[in-house]
């Protein structure tokens, strides 16, 4: 595949053996031939797959707290609900949250968060606030701004809230 370049065109060579594209930029003359960029697939990939996996805790913790907020208790028929999915579903995904501490759940009592799930549940709103608030500023309609903050908001960095935080920042100076 060749790409366009301001130095000549872009080759790209994909070798699935390792993993990885390599990026070679052919200057004008031999002498203007280098390496560009190693670029390991895997790597991408891997964090898609992170953050995939991170996406369905965030989204419980994140309902469950608002759940509380609202109705002042969260149980798993709610969240069925609320996610469209069964019972049955929403029962194994109580079990992981326990298992890795952020609710206790308790029998006829509902679901509750633990410090920990707490933590989260406010660390993933102002995320999602953040997500937001920037692609409004960005100028996109309110409504789709917030279905794109929901998806978008498991897959940015820190290094990107940040900027985003900055950006939002500025427009208010």
């Amino acid at each position: 595949m060749v790409i366009g370049d301001w130095r000549g065109p872009l080759w790209i060579n994909y070798y699935p053996e390792r993993l990885c594209v390599i990026l070679y930029n052919h200057g004008v003359n031999k002498s203007d031939e280098s390496l560009v960029i190693l670029v390991p697939q895997k790597t991408y990939f891997q964090r898609v797959k992170e953050d995939h996996q991170r996406e369905l805790v965030e989204d419980y913790v994140e309902e469950i707290a608002r759940l509380h907020a609202e109705g002042g208790e969260a149980r798993a028929s709610d969240l069925a609900i609320r996610f469209e999915v069964s019972p049955a579903a929403v029962s194994k995904v109580i079990a992981k949250l326990r298992r890795d501490g952020f609710v206790e759940a308790r029998p006829y009592r509902g679901i509750f968060l633990t410090s920990q799930g707490s933590e989260l549940a406010i660390q993933v709103s102002h995320r999602h606030q953040t997500i937001l608030q920037t692609l409004i500023a960005l100028g996109v309609p309110e409504e789709v701004a917030h279905s794109d903050a929901e998806g978008i908001e498991h897959h940015c960095s820190e290094a990107t809230i940040a900027a985003m935080q900055q950006f939002l920042a500025r427009q208010t100076d």
